[in-house]
């Protein structure tokens, strides 16, 4: 993983450990653009996104086209904070495993798998898997600006 530019002020590692939306961006078959807004996990220098095989086109696309573009972007408009790391690199449809699935998955709905919203518990490996993003370059950019807002 090359990373091309950093004027971030935090780690990589710390940025990406947010639990923020990753926007993954793909080519589809007929060569248009697609872009699906998604969980992620930041591990061993990969994205990990729980990916529904059955009902999600994001998927076929992996498949057909490995080569993606992914971005995460943590913006607060009061204060003009704005942070984005964009990556380019490819993806694969790779097995679930089920503790990577609960550290990506406690990010967002906490600790206890008994308060989670049901369609997130007991995930079937037939239906469901991982899509694992592997970077080639990395771009991670403070474009911070002055707020105009009261």
């Amino acid at each position: 993983m090359e990373v091309l530019e950093k004027t971030l002020e935090v780690p990589l590692d710390e940025f990406l450990d947010r639990p923020l939306f990753c926007f993954l961006a793909q080519v589809s078959s007929d060569g248009e653009p697609r872009v699906s807004p998604l969980w992620y996990l930041w591990e061993d220098e990969r994205i990990w996104i729980i990916a529904d095989t059955v009902e999600r086109s994001y998927t076929t696309r992996v498949e057909q086209r490995p080569g993606t573009a992914l971005a995460v972007v943590d913006f607060e408009v009061t204060t003009g904070r704005v942070e984005h790391v964009g990556m380019r690199g490819r993806a694969e449809l790779t097995p679930l495993d089920e503790d990577r699935v609960y550290r990506l998955l406690r990010r967002y709905l906490g600790e206890h798998t008994d308060e989670w919203d049901p369609g997130f518990v007991g995930l079937d490996n037939d239906r469901w898997s991982f899509i694992e993003f592997e970077p080639d370059t990395v771009v991670a950019r403070d474009q911070s600006f002055s707020p105009s807002l009261d």
